[in-house]
């Protein structure tokens, strides 16, 4: 009995080898494929498993977590004959541990190549503005080219970024050369169109300016004329005044009509620029006479305030009526 309680006890911690040899514990963010006689069998998925011990084992074990892969500078010759320097980084994830362990040996490496091929490609099919100015471009073209090319791999590539685009230090100074011309070719042409703008408010303003002016001086001959006929009607309406006066006989209305032309007369030949002396032929008791008869219509015409104009030796008016 004691020799066989010794072999139940050995046959129960041998049961208990291999159920411990048959589970395996699976890591988060790990799977493990399973071999069985060295093919694959399945995959195991984050947490407790069981596999059949000495049949089973584990196979490759895939980090299923997003990865960087940092690509090293290499040199790329751009389609116009440039030679840059260009470097970069790619994020993938394994979404299918047994394609990325039976489908391609040493996947990283297989990645990089990948993607370092393709940049040169990319890369070598655009000039150098096009490099510098569409560097989003390049990167979502690099990123459909090397998704599609590690796809059977069951890899997705999530992103690809080139980090820096160097050219060489006699092509940035040509560069900064080109720049600064350009630069200075905006100024002048901003400079230009600056003067232009100028020359076109300032051309405007003497426009509007002359404009402003005929319009003052044509509303100013408006407004002559307008006090050249007022003069012109307030003659006339004296005149027909005189002439009504001569017409009925009143000598008095002779007498104003031939003081006044005597008076202008006398006044135009005084305004002469080549007249120095003034001789006048006509006694003085003749002028009195004719200022007196002058008087006398002023009473006859405008009444008492007329006589008191007349007393005062001043010729009513149309303005004194």
């Amino acid at each position: 009995m004691m020799g066989f309680d010794i072999f139940v006890i050995a046959l129960v911690l041998l049961f208990i080898l291999i159920l411990l040899a048959g589970v395996k514990t699976v890591p988060q963010g790990y799977n493990f494929t399973v071999e069985r006689f060295g093919a694959y069998k399945r995959t195991l998925k984050p947490g407790l498993s069981l596999i059949v011990p000495f049949i089973d084992r584990i196979g490759a074990r895939m980090n299923m977590m997003e990865q960087v892969l940092d690509v090293p500078s290499q040199e790329v010759i751009t389609r116009d004959n440039a030679s840059i320097t260009s470097d970069g980084v790619a994020f993938y994830q394994v979404m299918d541990a047994a394609d990325a362990a039976y489908e391609v040996a040493n996947l990283e490496l297989a990645l990089l190549n990948l993607t370092m091929t393709n940049i040169r490609t990319v890369m070598g099919s655009m000039d150098l503005d096009e490099l510098l100015s569409n560097r989003d471009e390049i990167n979502s073209r690099l990123l459909h080219v090397v998704d599609a090319a590690a796809s059977p791999w069951g890899v997705k590539i999530s992103r690809i970024e080139i980090k820096d685009i160097n050219p060489p230090r006699d092509l940035v100074e040509s560069m900064g050369r080109q720049m600064k011309a350009e630069r200075e070719k905006r100024a002048s042409i901003l400079e230009a169109e600056g003067a232009r703008q100028s020359a076109i408010l300032r051309a405007e303003g003497e426009k509007q300016s002359k404009i402003l002016q005929a319009e003052g001086e044509r509303q100013a001959q408006f407004l002559a004329a307008e006090a050249r006929e007022r003069v012109a009607k307030a003659d006339a309406m004296a005149t027909e005044v005189v002439s009504k006066a001569i017409a009925e006989g009143d000598i008095q209305a002779i007498n104003y009509f031939v003081a006044s032309k005597y008076v202008d007369t006398l006044g135009e030949v005084v305004k002469a620029p080549n007249q120095k002396v003034v001789m006048l032929p006509i006694e003085a008791t003749s002028i009195l006479g004719a200022l007196g008869g002058i008087g006398e219509l002023s009473k006859q015409v405008f009444g008492k305030d007329g006589g008191q104009s007349a007393r005062s030796g001043r010729v009513p008016t149309i303005k004194d009526e």
